[in-house]
């Protein structure tokens, strides 16, 4: 076990908000993350929905349709990164994530409104695929900045605590998509999902970005950004920028694209791609596939937070390589005990979620310390999203593929221990920020 973290004085501490405009900040910071993850939650729950409304062919081959869409919008977030990266770190992290909800949250309803492939034939994939750009795009700024408006609120001490909430938005979203998208289908019935009803659970994001935007716009920007903003100066570095960017801070590119590697790929195949994977390769009843990752996932949201007041105490790097080395060493028998049965896949899904959570519970914590103040949001953007792009979203088309193509229904399993052990490579690199002031010059 390792020492606590010492706590030293934050010579920010005349800089911290009030607890009621940290709670604001929490509430603020988090529905955007629920909202982009509310439209992941429906889209790969009703993925064979939209398969067969908005796609041609067999069952199987539009399924693949599909995912290779759902990966799409995330070629397009590193264009998004680089748009709204620099735009937060020059006008404020407020005025950008006010307008990537509402782009998000507009392109999840488009989807709902596009008409069936049988209506208008090639448009219907064609502008599933627009809406899905869109949404990549906009979300390339949105997440990277809720981190940012988190961590840049939260106390130096707590901050692995108060930012842990930003995912248990991103859980919540995912569950309540999957559950409308779910409870839907139970009601209603399966011929009607197929013909309309699948679209309900898109056109209610709309309420839910406008709640978002109202939140937000109610938020001041943050001390950290005020602070750089009255002390900013004509020089390159006191506008950050691109260039500066990849002049001065190469090396923490790298490393946090290492350790988005890893979390990204777990991320994907845990949430996007298992109800498909429990379905398709493991031969489990439909509303079965369905219901036993959003088990594990509400577990795994009760355990957040613990997890990132734990990372407070113990620093985040102990909790990444204990979250690394256990994926690393049991994802091949639980993705064995996962073939078991309904209840050994439960219980598998359950131990792997519990391995994940030291990860997921501390980015918000972790990645807005690898760059200072002038250049957090474009640095964050750029690394994040281009690792997501090219290794996380692609993972459930990937994964379905490669299986496919090897006949091994263990790939997934294979490509999380590549993904780990570069995630292990890149935390050598990683400096421990518990406890400590996020970078300022």
């Amino acid at each position: 076990m390792n020492p606590p973290i010492p706590k030293p004085a934050s010579p920010s501490a005349n800089l911290s908000a009030s607890p009621r405009a940290l709670r604001r900040a929490i509430a603020a910071s988090a529905i955007g993350n629920a909202t982009e993850w509310f439209d992941y939650g429906i889209y790969a729950y009703g993925v064979s929905y939209i398969s067969a409304a908005l796609f041609p062919g067999e069952t199987a081959d539009a399924t693949l349709f599909a995912l290779a869409t759902f990966a799409i919008s995330f070629l397009v977030r590193p264009l998004g990164g680089l748009f709204w990266g620099p735009l937060g770190d020059r006008y404020g992290r407020k005025a950008v994530l006010g307008l990537t909800i509402l782009l998000m949250a507009g392109a999840t309803v488009g989807v709902g409104l596009i008409p069936s492939y049988a209506a208008i034939g090639v448009w219907a994939p064609a502008l599933l695929i627009a809406m899905r750009m869109l949404q990549g795009f906009s979300t390339g700024g949105e997440y990277g900045g809720a981190a940012i408006f988190m961590a840049e609120y939260a106390p130096d001490e707590k901050r692995g605590f108060y930012g842990s909430f930003l995912e248990v938005g991103t859980l919540a979203g995912f569950c309540a998509g999957a559950l409308l998208m779910l409870g839907f289908s139970l009601a209603l019935g399966e011929e009607a999902m197929r013909q309309w009803a699948w679209r309900l659970p898109f056109l209610l994001a709309g309420p839910l970005g406008l709640v978002g935007v109202y939140l937000r716009a109610r938020m001041a920007e943050t001390p950290l950004f005020q602070e750089a903003e009255a002390h900013r100066d004509d020089s390159p570095a006191g506008h950050g920028g691109l260039g500066h960017l990849l002049k001065r801070h190469r090396r923490p590119l790298l490393a946090m694209s290492g350790l988005v590697i890893a979390l990204n790929v777990v991320n994907y195949t845990l949430l996007s791609y298992m109800p498909t994977y429990l379905e398709r390769r493991l031969g489990l009843a439909t509303d079965t596939a369905l219901m036993v990752p959003i088990a594990g996932m509400v577990f795994m949201m009760v355990l957040l937070p613990l997890a990132g007041s734990l990372s407070d105490r113990i620093g985040r790097k102990p909790m990444w390589r204990f979250s690394l080395l256990g994926l690393i060493l049991l994802v091949i028998p639980l993705y064995h005990l996962m073939g078991l049965g309904t209840a050994p896949a439960a219980i598998g899904y359950v131990l792997l979620g519990l391995l994940y959570v030291p990860q997921l519970a501390t980015i918000s914590a972790t990645f807005p310390a690898f760059f200072p103040t002038p250049v957090r949001f474009a640095g964050f953007a750029l690394a994040y999203n281009l690792s997501t792009s090219l290794f996380g979203g692609t993972a459930p088309a990937f994964n379905s593929w490669l299986i496919d193509v090897t006949g091994n229904p263990l790939v997934p399993a294979y490509v999380m221990i590549a993904a780990c052990l570069c995630g292990l490579l890149a935390l050598r690199f990683t400096p421990e920020s518990a406890g400590k002031p996020l970078p300022r010059t």
